[in-house]
């Protein structure tokens, strides 16, 4: 495998890994650990074949650095466009707003002598230092994530070696205490094998070429899906089923399950590791997404003639964000369906649009993804349910997650 190709997929692998897979353990508490891993199976096939669409439809693309909304509009016209630009923009202030929740909890969980105000003074000030570093320069961003990301790998492994040992296997036995709730947790699990945005960058970096695309993708996707089965296995093996879902009743947070983790393991290492870990990967996930939401905001207001410097780009970035987690602390898990909603449009439902209009333009295309048109139907049908999940839930039709 050539250098680039190696390195495109770990790009891939570490654009995935974020804070995303904080939230599946709370997600998948009540359902056990054998739904949780076909879950993560399918989901990982599903937006493996999405992202294998946007290779097909990249053979045409008018130039090899054009971005998805370009595709989009290449194939869909103007409304492409602007479909596309929504759904990654609303995409990203609903996942810094799960971003901003969770921080905002984690500090919060180490500042009591704040009481009442410990929740709203932590989201507020999480929000504004970690915002100035993006207001600043993007080198100043580059320089802090590659701090924290070295130490946020090194607070995973220790987590992990701490964990796996204390794995009971009744626990991971456990079914799940409500039906549907595989389907009820997939808008959460969707939004920890995003990836695609990158997608443009790296076709450019591979220069087209259309097998090292897909093996970066493949290798790329693999990595973060066995990452996820061993944090998954430690996290269902280690919690009582029962014990823990009580924990996090009282507490749906990412606090509620640190205080689990005390609780199976007795173990005040343990659970400070893994404070630390979820604060980084909270941290280093936030700074990447705010920095694509500043720059996209900045291009979006160029296009339309409307002057801004970093300052007021700043605002317009944190301020949605921050209102939500005044308004819903609570509301990690919460803001990461709505983001998996957005996603599930911007790296499903659209992928498999344009795929099915290429072939209907250019029947000749060298590389087709395997299936035909009936996978791509059954890709659609997917996408559309779990776009549809929040919405199904406040109806009663599905049960609600922990969170």
């Amino acid at each position: 495998m050539k250098n680039k190709t190696f390195g495109s997929a770990l790009l891939v692998a570490g654009t995935t890994i974020g804070a995303g897979m904080l939230a599946m353990p709370l997600t998948s508490a009540e359902m056990g650990f054998t739904y949780t891993l076909i879950l993560l199976f399918i989901l990982w096939g599903l937006l493996s074949f999405s992202a294998l669409l946007f290779v097909e439809v990249y053979q045409k693309a008018e130039t090899k650095n054009a971005g998805i909304a370009s595709l989009a509009e290449q194939y869909f016209g103007l409304p492409g466009r602007i479909l596309a630009t929504l759904s990654l923009v609303i995409f990203m202030y609903a996942i810094l707003s799960a971003y901003v929740t969770g921080g905002g909890s984690l500090l919060a969980g180490v500042l009591p002598f704040l009481g009442e105000h410990a929740t709203p003074i932590s989201i507020v000030s999480f929000t504004i230092v970690l915002g100035v570093f993006i207001v600043i320069s993007t080198g100043a961003v580059d320089m802090l994530t590659r701090l924290l990301f070295m130490i946020k790998l090194v607070a995973f492994v220790f987590v992990l070696l701490m964990m796996l040992p204390l794995i009971n296997g009744d626990n991971l036995l456990a079914m799940p205490l409500k039906d549907f709730l595989i389907i009820s947790a997939s808008p959460v699990f969707f939004t920890s094998f995003g990836f695609h945005v990158i997608i443009p960058s790296i076709n450019s970096y591979l220069d087209g070429n259309i097998r090292r695309l897909r093996i970066a993708i493949i290798t790329g996707t693999a990595i973060p899906l066995v990452a996820y089965i061993i944090w998954q296995l430690a996290t269902h093996g280690v919690f009582p089923q029962a014990q823990f879902v009580q924990i996090l009743n009282t507490d749906p947070t990412l606090n509620g399950l640190i205080t689990a983790t005390y609780q199976a393991t007795e173990s005040a290492i343990i659970s400070h590791a893994m404070r630390l870990f979820f604060t980084l990967a909270l941290i280093t996930s936030f700074l990447g997404v705010a920095l694509s939401l500043f720059d996209c905001l900045y291009d979006l207001l160029k296009r339309v003639n409307i002057k801004t410097n970093r300052v007021s780009l700043g605002l317009l970035t944190f301020l949605p964000p921050l209102i939500f987690a005044l308004f819903y602390p609570e509301g990690f898990v919460m803001a990461l369906g709505y983001a998996g909603q957005m996603f599930t449009f911007y790296g499903l439902v659209l992928p498999v649009g344009m795929a099915w209009r290429a072939r209907k333009r250019y029947p000749d295309l060298p590389y087709r993804v395997m299936g035909g048109n009936v996978t791509l139907f059954g890709a659609l049908i997917l996408g559309i349910l779990i776009m549809n999940v929040p919405f199904l839930i406040k109806a009663g039709y599905l049960p609600a997650v922990i969170g």
